[in-house]
């Protein structure tokens, strides 16, 4: 069975490294997103699934859009059985979608539930306790295609590995009634109040490790963990000081911060930041 593996980030390389892993498929080809700039340095960088496709010696392709007439003509050159997308960060034209069946592994929602860009990020801000992975045919229409199949887990359990494929699979209409969605993610969904704990450290789950959370001041919350939901404060009061972490007050709840990020400063423990602005219990963290 010939495959063209569509996927970017490394939860896709994980997907296509099992399917490497099986004997009756071959993947004879495989799309990702264009290398970026990381870090300061801006040093170009490879996404996952790339790494991966040149270590198993498998053709890459990394077209800035799918929908250019060049590229589209390059793919459906391609013999492939199936196409098989997971994360890749595109839209498949109409035309590629007729080249093969196209299956997606939408991670991580229950389709209908949370259709779009975001379901992991929106499976977490909802304080959702079960998710999964979707495999269904792509149509036109936005993750609307038929349900193949569906594997729950529990938010905790956050890897997905099993094969999702097999013959025996029937392919089930969506409800359309019942479907939800998700927006595209940007820098600004990273902006926080100390208002409810809970809600607090629910953004911070999801947008970790981009676009991260962080204080109308440009300081960011790098690592805390929630204490409390119920006990009122003023929103930002410290509350304990140690030599790990520092508790802060929400007008709902606690969080304790070990680690921040001043705008244009590196990484610190949360004290030491403190300690360098004169701050400590009943203070207030902006």
């Amino acid at each position: 069975m010939k495959i063209i593996f569509m996927g970017t980030p490394d939860y896709a390389s994980r997907i296509l490294e099992s399917l490497v892993a099986q004997k009756d498929m071959d993947v004879v080809a495989v799309y990702t997103q264009p290398d970026k700039p990381v870090g300061r340095k801006k040093t170009m960088t490879p996404p996952p699934v790339k790494v991966l496709a040149e270590e198993q010696n498998i053709p890459v392709y990394q077209p800035g859009r799918l929908r250019d007439d060049a590229v589209v003509e390059q793919l459906l050159q391609i013999e492939c059985d199936f196409i098989v997308v997971a994360a890749y960060g595109q839209i498949l034209p109409k035309e590629i979608l007729g080249h093969a069946p196209c299956i997606n592994l939408h991670h991580a929602s229950i389709l209908p539930q949370y259709r779009g860009a975001s379901p992991i990020q929106q499976t977490l801000l909802n304080g959702d306790r079960e998710t999964g992975v979707t495999a269904m045919l792509m149509e036109e229409g936005l993750d609307t295609g038929p349900i193949l199949t569906i594997e729950r887990i529990t938010v905790a359990d956050d890897e997905m590995l099993e094969s999702l494929f097999g013959s025996s699979l029937k392919p089930l209409p969506q409800n359309d009634s019942e479907a939800t969605y998700c927006k595209k993610i940007t820098k600004s969904d990273g902006l926080v109040r100390f208002d409810d704990a809970a809600s607090l450290f629910d953004r911070y789950r999801a947008f970790t490790p981009w676009p991260g959370i962080y204080l109308e001041s440009g300081l960011k919350l790098k690592k805390i963990e929630l204490v409390d939901s119920l006990r009122k404060h003023k929103a930002g009061r410290i509350l304990t000081v140690d030599k790990e972490s520092v508790t802060v007050g929400c007008r709902s709840g606690e969080l304790r911060i070990y680690t921040l990020q001043p705008s244009s400063k590196k990484e610190m423990k949360a004290v030491d930041y403190l300690n360098g602005k004169r701050l400590g219990v009943d203070d207030i963290l902006a």
